[in-house]
């Protein structure tokens, strides 16, 4: 399992512009998942992508699953010319999300984001309705059987 918290606290030490999605939500929100890599849905502006380069180069990310030795440059550019980018680094696994299924990009994200305090950091969190929508519209085997708990979760913070 990834130690989610210290690639969210460098992203946002950095300034990055971005929104913690999938698994990572669903535990901040309560859900009692295991995953093995930290998602992000981020804004794509050019000052953000250097944002985000700034906090995650010094954690050499380089192309989850790619064969070793290849040629990679994480910069700006590299970012610029894809959309979704499933990266290892030194502090674990994160995929960097230009849009995601059933919610589309950062902006359409961020004014239902929950923004919750973790390690005394204030962070965007995709919220509930919309990490449901997601989880939906993947329509991975493994997406179904948390819908289920984060429905529970839901109508729990629904009703106090």
């Amino acid at each position: 399992m990834t130690d989610y918290w210290p690639l969210l606290e460098r992203l946002h030490n950095a300034g990055a512009q971005f929104i913690v999605i999938d698994g990572v939500a669903g535990i901040i929100h309560g859900a009692a998942r295991v995953t093995y890599d930290t998602d992000i849905l981020y804004e794509r502006s050019l000052a953000n992508l250097r944002a985000i380069v700034t906090a995650l180069a010094p954690l050499t990310p380089y192309p989850r699953g790619a064969p070793p030795g290849l040629p990679f440059l994480f910069d700006e550019r590299t970012l610029r010319a894809g959309l979704n980018f499933p990266f290892s680094t030194t502090a674990g696994d994160i995929d960097l999300l230009g849009a995601v299924d059933g919610i589309g990009p950062y902006e359409n994200a961020i004014v239902h984001a929950a923004w919750i305090e973790v390690s005394g950091k204030r962070v965007a969190v995709l919220s509930l309705k919309d990490l449901i929508a997601a989880k939906r519209a993947a329509g991975r085997p493994k997406d179904f059987e948390a819908i289920a708990e984060l429905e529970i979760l839901r109508d729990e913070i629904e009703n106090r």
